[in-house]
């Protein structure tokens, strides 16, 4: 027996933008005044009845001439982008049709950005709902009200500024790729994005968005949500939580089929799959929130798709956000099995000996952090969910010889274990942590840079530079074995055991010791009179006072000098270096020169 069920619909876009804002206005709660600094923390979901959308839009659905056959909306509020990471169907997203909320005074921020990119990736439909026209300066609000009515009551000056920043987003918009208008200049809904101008505060606007929404699902998704009513249920866990009498429960979205008090579901843990029997099924009434801890819930005996549920079980201590929930038919537990291994398998990721290290908190965000990795060139050595331990660290540790620049933790909202850290703080492992996706890999490239640049920093302090200094005359403090005398460093930077040369190029000496007043030094710069040892040579027979002494470049560092840090060098060790090459030039071809 097939049915239509309610499409599913995820609100994204960057933080503090207005998200749970306007579903808010649409429930008539509160919730976004009670999340931490007005950021939404956890994934929610709302039924929206036919009921309600009908009254919020009043006129507007009939005008649309189609008949409404959907039961309502699924609408499902997140953390910025993560109901595409969080959210999987045979790996692709849950979302049937999105909401992409766009400040209209902010415009595109960076997880707008990614936000598009996810849903380009999963060809995801969506509509933009540009927010926060109250705020546009003399806007006079009028509450509830369609925003054709709100806006034909402003001055010129508010439509001019509401028309212009508007096409700021259809000119962002088409840099990535998307062609759109406002809603109600769009010819073909197929190929452009509708913008809606909406105050989530207010109202304004949300009976357009709540329109368009219904109207779209139901002209170019009726297909796509026809399910199975009497088949077993499926469905993807959002969030495992503890409930105080319920124990461990589990937040999921049923996409498909239905789930009974009593059966037999299975779903992916840390260790493997699991198989437990649903003790209590727990439903939010309508217009109320599956996260919302002020609403109180309705045990239900049974749940139909779709429909956002809480579950309660045993063992589902490990279950994985992000993990398929299947309902498991008798005599099919193995056959189940077999499917949701396969399944999981595909979140398996390929690796490499010499790559680096990757933990997520959820299987979506884990599949998300690979494919931007993939795109982006960079190995993986290792990838999973949970908190970072001690073997991620000695993991990322065995690469650390081969290549550097992979011996490092991607940390995508997980913690460290403080046995992880400790051991990483001995080996040297930099844990790279974010708990916005894009921003870890552009941390992961900064970090690159700045070893790379210390890399080559390391390998310029190692080589031997060209310096000239000269014996000054009446400093000759012993003759011999060492020698100590009296130096003025020309150009360039004398370190000890330089070998030096006198101006034919023949080898005098080796320096032992710099010192200046008396205290040891690790090197001395151009200008800098110092006292010097010099093993091997006696002052008056293989040196004279006043006379020039080079330090000789070996071959080896001279290439590298001359090839790779050649714009390094001073002007003053660029010139030693000729003086070295003409003077050897007498008697061999230098540095293969």
């Amino acid at each position: 027996m097939k049915d239509v069920r309610q499409p599913i619909v995820s609100v994204l876009g960057h933080v503090d933008h207005g998200k749970t804002t306007i579903l808010d206005r649409i429930r008539g709660t509160a919730v976004a005044e009670r999340e931490a600094g007005l950021i939404t923390q956890h994934i929610g979901a709302t039924e929206i009845p036919m009921e309600t959308i009908k009254q919020v839009c009043g006129q507007l659905l009939e005008r649309m001439k189609i008949e409404i056959t959907i039961p309502g909306l699924l609408i499902i509020d997140t953390p910025g982008h993560e109901a595409f990471t969080t959210l999987r169907k045979r790996g692709g997203a849950l979302a049937d049709i999105a909401v992409l909320v766009v400040d209209i005074n902010e415009g595109f921020q960076p997880q707008t950005i990614e936000s598009l990119t996810i849903l380009r990736t999963h060809r995801t439909p969506f509509i933009l709902a540009l927010n926060k026209i109250d705020r546009i300066p003399g806007w006079k609000p009028r509450e509830g009200s369609s925003f054709t009515a709100s806006f034909a009551s402003q001055t010129d000056e508010v439509k001019s500024a509401i028309e212009n920043r508007l096409y700021e987003i259809v000119g962002a918009l088409h840099d990535q790729g998307f062609q759109s208008e406002r809603f109600d200049r769009v010819e073909r809904f197929e190929r452009q994005v509708a913008i809606v101008p909406v105050s989530g505060l207010t109202g304004e606007g949300i009976p357009e968005l709540l329109m368009l929404l219904t109207g779209l699902a139901q002209r170019f998704l009726e297909s796509q949500l026809e399910i199975t009513v009497e088949g077993p249920g499926r469905g993807t866990v959002l969030e495992v939580k503890d409930e105080r009498g319920l124990g461990t429960t589990i937040d999921a979205i049923l996409y498909d089929g239905k789930l009974k008090k009593g059966d037999q579901i299975a779903v992916a843990a840390k260790e493997g799959i699991v198989t437990t029997k649903v003790r209590a099924i727990l439903k939010p009434k309508p217009l109320d929130e599956i996260r919302d801890p002020k609403f109180r819930f309705d045990h239900i005996s049974e749940a139909r798709a779709a429909s956002g549920i809480k579950v309660a079980a045993p063992q589902l201590d490990g279950v994985v956000a992000g993990s398929p929930l299947y309902v498991i038919s008798p005599g099919e537990e193995e056959q189940i099995k077999e499917v949701m291994k396969r399944e999981m398998e595909r979140a398996v990721i390929e690796t490499e000996e010499t790559g680096v290290v990757v933990k997520t908190d959820t299987i979506g965000a884990l599949e998300a952090m690979v494919k931007i990795l993939r795109e982006s060139h960079i190995p993986i050595r290792l990838a999973s969910t949970g908190d970072v331990s001690k073997r991620d660290v000695v993991e990322a540790a065995a690469v650390k010889e081969k290549d550097r620049s992979r011996a490092v933790v991607l940390a995508f909202n997980v913690d460290v274990l403080p046995d992880a850290r400790i051991r990483a703080a001995e080996l040297g492992i930099k844990i790279i942590e974010n708990s916005v996706i894009y921003r870890i890999i552009e941390d992961y490239d900064e970090w690159i840079k700045e070893l790379r640049t210390q890399e080559k920093r390391d390998e310029l302090d190692a080589l031997v530079r060209p310096v000239k200094i000269r014996l000054i005359p009446g400093m000759v403090f012993r003759q011999s074995k060492p020698a100590v005398v009296g130096v003025e460093v020309l150009e360039g930077t004398l370190k000890p055991r330089y070998e030096l040369l006198n101006g034919d190029g023949a080898a005098v000496g080796v320096v032992k010791e710099l010192q200046e007043e008396g205290e040891t030094i690790p090197s001395a710069g151009k200008g800098k009179e110092i006292a010097v040892a010099i093993e091997g040579p006696t002052i008056g027979r293989q040196v004279k006072e006043g006379e020039i002494l080079y330090g000789d470049v070996p071959e080896p560092h001279a290439k590298l000098l001359l090839q790779k840090y050649l714009h390094e060098l001073s002007p003053g060790e660029k010139e030693v270096l000729e003086e070295l090459k003409t003077m050897k030039r007498k008697t061999k071809p230098l540095w293969g020169m």
